[in-house]
């Protein structure tokens, strides 16, 4: 609290009841910030020549989408891009889920999944749809090779995943290996195996690094 009111920010001390009301878990840390939206145009994120992208496409659990964008942060990602009927990246349990990264890196929001591939098709970057039904996969050496160039991750919906025409948007398409009786990943968790994956191939580092 003294250091926020040394930045000047504004510094209120509220009601038990208060937090309640205005909190959205049942036992709030007890601390609450208003900040501004820090979402970005698509044509600004894609200037920054991102060489790895998370792209959800219709990603509706705000769990898994903040955990998503977290991993992305964590993987030395570009950008995020929140497209077509993709949770609100400003929803409180998108927010808490990640972590803090909603303001480490670029975010965009609401755009249609076409303008984004296109637009990222255009800046150079290849997209990838991590898709259970694809031949090829993380073990092929193609696939390693392929990794290894900017790469925009494609992922789709919790329950349903990919449809065929959103699939179609990307230029390759690749599975994550189930060795073990587990019919799938979690999107979370396979999207964390993808995002880790290009950044090996692309030598990743943080981006601070990078400056």
């Amino acid at each position: 609290m003294a250091a926020a009111a040394d930045a000047g920010i504004p510094v209120h001390v509220i009601s038990g009841d208060a937090m309640s009301d205005l909190a959205q878990t049942v036992t709030p840390q007890g601390m609450l910030a208003v900040c501004d939206f820090v979402d970005v145009p698509l044509d600004r994120a894609i200037a920054e020549a991102p060489r790895l992208v998370a792209l959800l496409a219709n990603v509706r659990d705000p769990g898994n989408a903040g955990t998503v964008l977290r991993t992305a942060d964590a993987a030395g990602a570009g950008a995020v891009i929140f497209a077509d009927a993709s949770v609100d990246p400003y929803n409180g349990k998108c927010v808490r889920a990640s972590a803090g990264s909603l303001f480490h890196l670029p975010v965009v929001a609401g755009v249609r999944l076409s303008e984004a591939a296109g637009a990222l098709r255009e800046a150079g970057v290849r997209i990838v749809a991590a898709d259970g039904r694809a031949d090829g996969s993380l073990d092929d050496s193609r696939v390693r090779k392929l990794l290894s160039a900017p790469t925009a991750w494609l992922f789709g919906n919790e329950a349903w995943g990919l449809p065929r025409e959103l699939a179609a948007l990307a230029d390759d398409s690749v599975a994550v290996p189930i060795y073990g009786k587990a019919e799938s990943l979690n999107l979370a968790a396979a999207a964390a195996v993808c995002l880790y994956a290009s950044a090996a191939a692309l030598g990743a580092h943080s981006p601070h690094d990078r400056e």
